[in-house]
């Protein structure tokens, strides 16, 4: 096996095609698993069980079931119901559905984690339940687990090569197709993934930095 320099070369302007694509999907991933969670979150909280019960059925659902198979069943089986996404919308849809249902128990963990003294002194002061969240409760929620939901986004950051199953090519779609034309599977595999440490990894250490900060 032989390196071939002229392939990476040939395949740098697919990597940045797939490049910006996986970082758009991650991008929008994240803003509907982060807004979705915490619907999810205050949904679960409700004193109504008719609203409690069937999200938290499908929070179960959706969280231990694989992406995998929500991507086909939102790409393949929707459009049986004449529902139909482009494979990015897809991909996109399909990371931020799954990993809402994580960032709800983070978010859960969070407002569990607001001190029984502050519900009490919003209580006291007679806030609305509105202002009660809005304004003292969320926030303090949100800072507590800030770190956990970053963790998350490179955990989505990881699993985005499974949106090039339904045809949206991100890195590694790139790489496979370039593998398919060019018959070198070698430089362009590796090339991803060496751009995936370079991505994945900056983005930890400023999680662990964000961590310290928020906790001192």
């Amino acid at each position: 096996m032989s390196w071939d320099w002229s392939a990476v070369g040939d395949f740098m302007p697919r990597l940045w095609d797939g490049v910006l694509l996986t970082l758009q999907a991650l991008v929008l991933g994240s803003l509907i698993a982060f807004a979705l969670g915490l619907v999810w979150a205050l949904a679960q909280r409700s004193s109504l069980k008719i609203v409690s019960w069937p999200v938290t059925a499908v929070t179960e659902f959706i969280r231990n079931t694989p992406l995998l198979v929500q991507l086909f069943f939102l790409y393949f089986v929707l459009p049986e119901w004449h529902i139909t996404f482009s494979a990015l919308v897809t991909g996109v849809v399909g990371l931020g559905l799954h990993y809402s249902t994580y960032t709800a128990e983070v978010y859960r963990a969070g407002i569990d984690g607001v001190p029984v003294g502050q519900w009490e002194a919003c209580t006291a002061l007679s806030l609305p339940r509105s202002r009660t969240w809005s304004a003292v409760i969320l926030p303090q929620a949100i800072r507590r687990v800030v770190p956990a939901l970053g963790n998350y986004v490179v955990a989505m950051l990881k699993d985005s090569p499974m949106i090039a199953t339904i045809g949206a090519l991100e890195m590694l779609g790139q790489a496979r197709q370039f593998s398919a034309e060019t018959f070198q599977p070698t430089e362009p595999i590796t090339v991803i993934g060496i751009v995936f440490i370079l991505i994945a990894y900056p983005a930890s250490l400023l999680m662990r930095a964000l961590e310290r900060r928020l906790v001192h």
